[in-house]
Parts: C-alpha cells; sequence; structure tokens
C-alpha cells in the first residue's frame, strides 16, 4: 500500500514502516510489480541508515513490469517465471531496495509457459551466488507446489520454502488443500490478505453505501455489490462483526486472531495505507479466540469455502480459456 497504488508520499510511508519496526515487526513482504516499483524504492528507503539488518525482506516477481498508459505493454521478456527474468528482475529490485540481497525471493503466480524446473533452477543458481537467502511461492494451487517440490527433490534443486496464499475468515478455500499439503513439506505460510482486502475492517456494513478505496478501483470484481458472491461477503461480514462485537473484540482484531490461529499459517501479512490502520491491527498479537469463537466463524463461512471466486488471487489457465477445455471437433 506504499506509493501510488496506496499512500503517495514516501515520507508518511517512511513513518508507517518505522513505527512498525518499533513495535517489534520484523518481516517487510513487497513485489517489483506494487506500484510498479515505487513501492520497493520506499522501502529501500525506510531501511536505510542501518535498519535493514533488522527484517527479513521479502519482495516477488512474475507480473508485468513494461507498462503503458497504465496497462501491461507487450514484452513477453518482461514478466513470467522464465531464467532470462527471473535474473534481471532481482537485480532491478536490489536496485530499487538498495540492498545486496533479498531475504525471500517468492514467485508471484505460476506461469503455465515456464517449466517450473527452470524457474527453480534459476533461483538456486541466485542463491548460491548469495543474491538470495530463501525463495518461495505466492498464490500456488497445491498441485503446482506439490511439482515444484518433488521437481527440486527429483533435479537436486533448491525447494519453495514458503507459500503465500490468501486466506481470511472470507476467504478459506485454501484449508482443503494448500496449507495440509504446506504443512506436508515444512513450508511457512505467510498468508496475504487477512482482512479480505478491507471486506473485515467494519467499513463494510449492511445499509451502508460501499465505501470507496484504490484497492476497489484496480479490482472492481471484488467490491462490485450488485456481484452474488460479493452479496454473501456482505451477508458474512456483518454476521462476523456482530460476533466481534459480543466478543469483546474489534473486527480487525478478530480477523488476524483467527488466520494465527491456524496451526500451518506462520504470519499473516497486513497491508496498512495509514497509521491509523497500522494501529489498529498491531494489538491483534494478544488475541487468543476461544473454541467457542472459533466454531460460531466455522458456522458463518464454512472451513474450506471462499465465498467469492475473485478472491481466490489465481485462475487456472482451463477456467480462464474455454478452448482450453473443450474438445476440438472440427
Amino acid at each position: 500500500m506504499f506509493g501510488a497504488w496506496g499512500e503517495p508520499d514516501h515520507g508518511t510511508s517512511i513513518k508507517i514502516i518505522h513505527r512498525a519496526l518499533d513495535a517489534g515487526i520484523n518481516f517487510i513482504d513487497i513485489a517489483d510489480v506494487y506500484s510498479q516499483g515505487e513501492s520497493e524504492v520506499i522501502v529501500g528507503k525506510a531501511l536505510a541508515n542501518g535498519r535493514r539488518d533488522e527484517v527479513i525482506l521479502a519482495t516477488k516477481v512474475h507480473f508485468a513490469m513494461d507498462v503503458v498508459m497504465g496497462q501491461p505493454g507487450g514484452d513477453p521478456n518482461k514478466r513470467g517465471n522464465s531464467r532470462r527474468w527471473i535474473i534481471q528482475e532481482l537485480d532491478n529490485s536490489l536496485r530499487r531496495l538498495d540492498t545486496d540481497w533479498i531475504d525471500l525471493y517468492q514467485v508471484h503466480r505460476p506461469d503455465p509457459d515456464t517449466a517450473v524446473e527452470e524457474t527453480l533452477s534459476a533461483l538456486t543458481d541466485l542463491q548460491r551466488q548469495g543474491k538470495i537467502r530463501a525463495f518461495g511461492s505466492s498464490t500456488f494451487p497445491a498441485p503446482e507446489i506439490v511439482e515444484a517440490q518433488w521437481t527440486a527433490r527429483d533435479r537436486a534443486l533448491g525447494q519453495f520454502v514458503t507459500e503465500q496464499p490468501p486466506y481470511s475468515m472470507l476467504v478459506r478455500g485454501i484449508e482443503s488443500d494448500v496449507l495440509p499439503v504446506a504443512q506436508r513439506y515444512g513450508m511457512g505460510v505467510l498468508s496475504w490478505s487477512p482482512l479480505a482486502g478491507g471486506w473485515l475492517t467494519g467499513r463494510y456494513r449492511k445499509g451502508r453505501p460501499a465505501p470507496t478505496s484504490s484497492r476497489a478501483e484496480r479490482l472492481p470484481a471484488r467490491y462490485d455489490l450488485s456481484d452474488p458472491d460479493n452479496q454473501r461477503k456482505l451477508e458474512a461480514a456483518e454476521a462476523l462483526a456482530v460476533l466481534a462485537e459480543n466478543a469483546g473484540l474489534s473486527l480487525i482484531h478478530l480477523a488476524l486472531a483467527f488466520v494465527l490461529a491456524h496451526p500451518a499459517v506462520t504470519a499473516p501479512i497486513i497491508g496498512p495505507r495509514t497509521m491509523e490502520q497500522l494501529e489498529s491491527q498491531l494489538g491483534a498479537l494478544d488475541v487468543t479466540l476461544s473454541t467457542d469463537v472459533l466454531d460460531a466463524i466455522d458456522d458463518i463461512v464454512a472451513p474450506g469455502v471462499t465465498l467469492a471466486r475473485a478472491d481466490n488471487g489465481y485462475l487456472p489457465p482451463a477456467l480462464q480459456d474455454p478452448f482450453l477445455r473443450r474438445r476440438r471437433t472440427s
């Protein structure tokens, strides 16, 4: 949320990062594509003057970085998970972050046009060069995680040691497969969007107008209240807000404590845009949810259920292109 996609003022963003570090947060997750590199520049400034060693610094590679008039350009060499792009873009990230190494370099999404062996080989070479300490995946389906683990074993390559999936009280699909797979392979889980992109902040309530945000402008499918999926989210968010009030908690603390309660989750990734948002989330570490409250959450959104398809973060190509799932007849 730092840069053009959220808080445009670099000084304000740096103050928020420093407050987080002073509060004990020691992990910062970004990506090259966030505000098209600007987020990495801001974090690099925030970690200058001796603060780099305080954090585990993570960034990502995959999405298009050639942008024309706000839309991804057409250069296939400036996106994806190929050896060429990973090596080139890591150097770009190191430059923007003003650092010599990345602690955790993550592949932002699967790439159906690149064999996972090529991706793992490039990452293993970068790790051996000392440019990255470890590498992981982000929003990979369970079968792709397993394929990557088996490929690493069979080809004597480095393994993905973390997975970063979407997970919240409204987005629970990964409970059925991704989280058990991550546990089986000993992977850390750094879940993103624990507040469901703002749906679990208390701002989305029945009878109130939908709030505006830059995120809603970028990802309209996740916020359009005329969509039946989002109406289901609104109903669930209302019920969860009432549950939080009855439990004497803020909805934000309930949401973060829920994610932390899962034994497979290493840490939820918060994304504050303002100092107020950061402060509202910091106390969640002190919250432990009772079995009764966790059972009540299950009654509102069943385990393993994601209410809106757009919240999955990734759709396999066969679900996007109908010609990939229809037999040719002529």
